[in-house]
């Protein structure tokens, strides 16, 4: 903490320049000109190759030639690569098993409760495929038509089955082993995933109780109707289980993803819910899928590459340590400074990419284990990626809300997100008020 580099604040220039041509254009769009999704339409790589040519065009003391190769040594860290490649598995995985697969997981656990724990038990089910999945997105595009389903069979607040689905999305998002923030977390700051799980667990498990509690509180005393419940698949749910299990035992996490997409492959073609040829397609698309993540983490690998040479993260640094002393101090300065990233591009996973260099060498120079940053850079942006009104989350609740005739403002569902708020206040208690484990000190 001693040793302090005079830092260059104008090298974190690109920065600045990603997130006014993202953010103000996202909200240009969304607020503005009103267009739907308008935040989603801002091609998020194109921003972030202006960016990079801002910071090539910065430091004239280096060579174009001396930038690409640091650039180059940014991209080729050995963490980036293995971040790309689960990227890339885990999109296969979902490809290969598919929504039935998920779908028969939801339907099978709404089937076994009683209609007046129907609320409570969409928390529950979008917990659970999250954590399977790895996906909060994807558990919202999927549980949100079922929770509208229950709401309209039952009577139950449409904001408040929209806003529970949204909760139990983000505590999957947070603990998932194929989660693409646990992965960027983990990867960034170099720690197990099981040992950033166990460090997550203990923070997100009282927040999920108590939202449990509250949501039964809310919908327990009426009198809801009898839900429909479709038909479902049990073999379907066993790659779900398999990964989850395999994440949680510690097993590496290409193993887990690979036992995943053979094991789903199997069960798919076996019991006929796809041909070979489709199954090979979706696993293609699932890929796809994550292409946009991996350029986003090549480029914002290369940026920060050029930044951290220019100066700008000691600069950074400097600043955060005038703020925040000491060790706890530490800790929510990192928390903050990757929430108000998230708050910038509406995207958890981009925000970590580009806190985790700031945030290691932070932990560096406060005492703070890697596993305990990764879970910090984790769980704080998803507790602002749960709540901003205009988060993928919310959007897609939204709009499938919409599809199903319901007109639903994000204003309305927000004061029902009781998660990642109680996330917050769960992370908080950690950080300040319960001792401090040893395991926690770098």
């Amino acid at each position: 903490m001693n040793d302090v580099k005079k830092g260059n604040p104008i090298a974190l220039l690109p920065i600045g320049v990603f997130l006014v041509l993202y953010l103000g254009l996202g909200i240009l769009f969304e607020y503005v000109l009103k267009i739907p999704m308008g935040f989603y339409s801002i091609p998020i790589v194109v921003c972030f190759l202006a960016a990079l040519l801002v910071a090539c065009l910065q430091n004239r003391k280096l060579s174009f030639d001396d930038k690409l190769i640091l650039m180059g040594e940014g991209v080729g860290d050995k963490n980036i690569i293995i971040m790309i490649l689960i990227f890339l598995a885990a999109g296969i995985f979902v490809g290969t098993v598919g929504r039935s697969s998920a779908d028969s997981v939801a339907w099978f656990l709404l089937s076994i409760f009683p209609a007046k724990l129907a609320v409570g038990v969409l928390f529950v089910i979008s917990c659970f495929v999250s954590l399977a999945m790895g996906t909060s997105v994807g558990t919202i595009t999927l549980i949100t038509p079922i929770a509208l389903s229950v709401a309209a069979a039952s009577g139950y607040s449409v904001p408040l089955c929209i806003a529970t689905v949204m909760g139990g999305a983000m505590f999957g998002d947070n603990l998932s082993f194929i989660s693409d923030t646990t992965i960027a977390a983990c990867n960034g700051q170099g720690c197990q995933m099981q040992d950033k799980f166990k460090a997550n667990f203990a923070i997100a498990l009282p927040a999920a109780i108590v939202s449990l509690v509250l949501i039964l509180a809310l919908s327990i005393s009426q009198a809801p109707g009898q839900t429909e419940v479709h038909t479902y698949s049990l073999i379907q749910i066993i790659p779900y289980l398999l990964v989850l299990i395999g994440g949680i035992l510690g097993v590496n996490v290409f193993v887990v993803l690979l036992i995943g997409i053979v094991s789903g492959s199997v069960i798919m073609l076996a019991t006929g819910a796809i041909a070979p040829t489709e199954l090979l397609g979706n696993m293609g698309a699932g890929a796809a899928g994550m292409f946009e993540t991996a350029m986003v983490a090549i480029l914002v690998s290369a940026i920060c590459a050029l930044i951290r040479v220019y100066g700008g993260f000691d600069a950074l640094l400097n600043g955060i340590r005038s703020v925040f002393k000491g060790r706890k101090g530490g800790q929510l300065g990192m928390g903050l400074l990757v929430g108000a990233m998230d708050i910038a591009t509406a995207n958890n996973t981009v925000a970590i990419v580009m806190a985790n260099p700031i945030a290691k060498d932070m932990a560096r120079g406060y005492g703070i284990s890697p596993r305990k940053t990764a879970s910090i850079l984790d769980t704080f942006s998803c507790i602002f990626q749960g709540i901003i009104p205009y988060g993928a989350q919310m959007l897609v609740a939204l709009s499938a809300a919409a599809q199903l005739g319901y007109t639903v403002s994000a204003f309305q569902v927000i004061p029902y997100l009781f998660y990642p708020f109680l996330l917050l206040v769960s992370s908080l208690v950690f950080i300040f008020l319960l001792p401090e484990r040893k395991i926690d000190r770098a």
